[in-house]
């Protein structure tokens, strides 16, 4: 049996905090899975729709996209799933599947494409409702909260990883929950990571040399050798010009970020020498298989502060500001 009525957190325009309401039960539409959230992961994301930088955004929306959560009930035509089964669901909601980049496995740029978190209802919830197309299948016996942010942090990361090609000495600059998991990939494929983090972090320094940084330092800062690549995940335009000045001729520079502030001018010198700036868009279903096969074998260890759904804005808030090592997860 289900409640008549569920929990919430609710965007209900930008600039506003989340507001928590009271909502009718859901029920699974066709292909649609009505899921009991266990966790779901606060990302930077969500902050950015909070800010009103999503031009897509709609509100009033629930937002969190990195959801970890139990099927309750199936929708007509559901296959893939079973009751009490746990599923996790990712940024990447719902593509037309008739698009030129959907009819060539980039499904990432669906100009159609569907949000969670954004344009659908997502996780900061006791419920919500689900694309069965479109959520994976979870360890059904790890810890819910440390999963959470391997649907998003750990999926972003893992595509901007991909994007830097075999480039052995890679930078990350912003070492927030994104970074924490692809510094650890990178080290079990063999690669050495640099961290940049704000000048005075030194709390996050110490946490990337932890995961096994070969060097922690200020986002300003030169590496002691040139980079092979560098993959941005702080939504700072200015450490364009500053990545790519730490890299060899041929390097390249990933933004992995939905929204960044602008770019300032560089001059064309950082760019010469075949380096390349290059963005992440969301994240393809394939993305989700392969990196959510590979995390076991590392194994990825996710470091989180757990939250209860009631303090969404508290969470939210920490994160804004820093305060917080790895990843915010809310617990309903």
């Amino acid at each position: 049996m289900f409640p008549t009525n569920f929990l919430a957190m609710t965007q209900q325009r930008p600039h506003a905090p989340l507001e928590a309401q009271s909502r009718p039960m859901l029920r699974a539409a066709s292909h649609q899975v009505l899921l009991r959230v266990e966790a779901c992961g606060v990302c930077r994301t969500d902050i950015h729709l909070a800010d009103g930088e999503l031009p897509q955004a709609r509100y009033p929306v629930v937002p969190g996209h990195e959801i970890v959560g139990r099927v309750a009930a199936l929708g007509d035509g559901v296959t893939t799933f079973a009751p009490g089964q746990r599923v996790g669901v990712p940024w990447l909601g719902w593509t037309c599947g008739r698009c030129e980049f959907c009819r060539h496995d980039r499904e990432n740029l669906c100009t159609e494409a569907r949000f969670t978190g954004c344009q659908i209802d997502g996780g900061y919830a006791e419920f919500c409702l689900a694309d069965e197309r479109y959520c994976f299948p979870l360890d059904e016996t790890a810890d819910a909260a440390l999963l959470a942010p391997l649907l998003c942090a750990g999926l972003i990361g893992y595509r901007a990883l991909s994007m830097a090609g075999d480039a052995r000495h890679i930078g990350l600059y912003g070492f927030g929950a994104a970074a924490h998991i692809v510094c650890q990939v990178a080290r079990w494929q063999g690669r050495e990571v640099y961290a940049f983090t704000k000048e005075d972090d030194h709390a996050s320094q110490a946490f990337a040399l932890g995961l096994g940084a070969t060097w922690a330092g200020g986002s300003m800062q030169a590496p002691p050798r040139p980079l092979d690549a560098a993959l941005i995940f702080a939504a700072v335009g200015s450490l364009v010009p500053a990545a790519l000045a730490t890299l060899r001729k041929g390097g390249r520079v990933v933004c992995a970020g939905i929204h960044m502030s602008d770019i300032p001018a560089f001059p064309y010198e950082l760019l010469w020498g075949e380096r390349s700036l290059c963005s992440v868009a969301n994240l393809t279903r394939q993305d989700g298989l392969d990196f959510l096969a590979l995390a076991p074998q590392v194994p990825v260890r996710t470091e989180v502060t757990r939250f209860p759904l009631v303090r969404a804005v508290e969470a939210q808030t920490r994160l804004r500001r820093s305060e917080l090592q790895g990843a915010a997860v809310l617990i309903p």
